[in-house]
């Protein structure tokens, strides 16, 4: 069973510097991908979305920073993860990012080790469900690192779908999650997949979890006409 691979969508047009970040990035535990133009990032968005984005603020075309501003007005992407990774150092131009929407900025040269830490600091805060930490609420303990669950000493055994699932609920504890919302996160905006799916996934989550110890349907929780949520008490 395979854990969760953070998606990152590198935006940077200097050909050395994306592969420089693909270098630093890949043995680091990311999926990365890369566009040259803010153009092509929208393009590739369209498509599918990433788990967090790295953005050049100096672009030809549309800049970085107006790429930033538009994602943050679209609702679609208005609460992606998203760094500004520029040469522009001044105080000024960290404020004006941060204030337009950027989570973290960082300027270059920079260091390999800071930029590691700083994509898991940023996905850590907007997506903890792809942080790596191991996640611990109302008995269930999930290890990402080891991908496996268990209620106290018992196993829950789970297929890796029902995982992603339950890693999704349990890193945003009573926050209700449609069934769109769910295919995004859990299947990767897998367009092939029908919303219905995720009800056949929470049945067998739930199930994993009665044979576990557990109690289920308490635990994962039908919010009628909106979706799921994962129920701390």
């Amino acid at each position: 069973m395979a854990g969760i691979t953070p998606r990152l969508l590198v935006v940077e047009d200097e050909p050395a510097i994306r592969e420089l970040l693909r270098a630093i990035l890949t043995p680091a535990g990311f999926e990365v991908t890369v566009a040259e133009s803010a153009e092509d990032a929208l393009e590739a968005l369209r498509e599918t979305l990433p788990d967090a984005l790295l953005i050049d603020w100096m672009l030809p075309g549309l800049s970085g920073f107006h790429l930033l501003k538009r994602l943050r007005a679209d609702a679609r992407t208005r609460h992606l993860p998203l760094i500004m990774l520029t040469a522009r150092g001044a105080e000024t131009d960290r404020v004006s990012g941060l204030e337009g929407g950027a989570d973290d900025y960082i300027t270059k040269p920079f260091s390999p080790r800071e930029l590691v830490a700083r994509v898991r600091a940023v996905l850590r805060r907007r997506a903890p469900q792809y942080a790596g930490d191991i996640l611990e609420l109302a008995g269930v303990r999930l290890d990402p690192a080891a991908v496996r669950v268990t209620m106290g000493e018992r196993p829950c055994l789970l297929g890796p779908t029902e995982f992603k699932l339950l890693r999704v609920l349990m890193a945003h504890p009573g926050r209700v999650f449609s069934r769109g919302q769910l295919l995004d996160l859990a299947w990767g905006e897998d367009r092939y997949v029908e919303e219905r799916t995720v009800d056949v996934a929470v049945r067998r989550l739930r199930a994993a979890l009665i044979d576990a110890g557990g109690d289920g349907e308490a635990l994962i929780e039908t919010v009628r006409g909106v979706g799921y949520r994962f129920v701390t008490a």
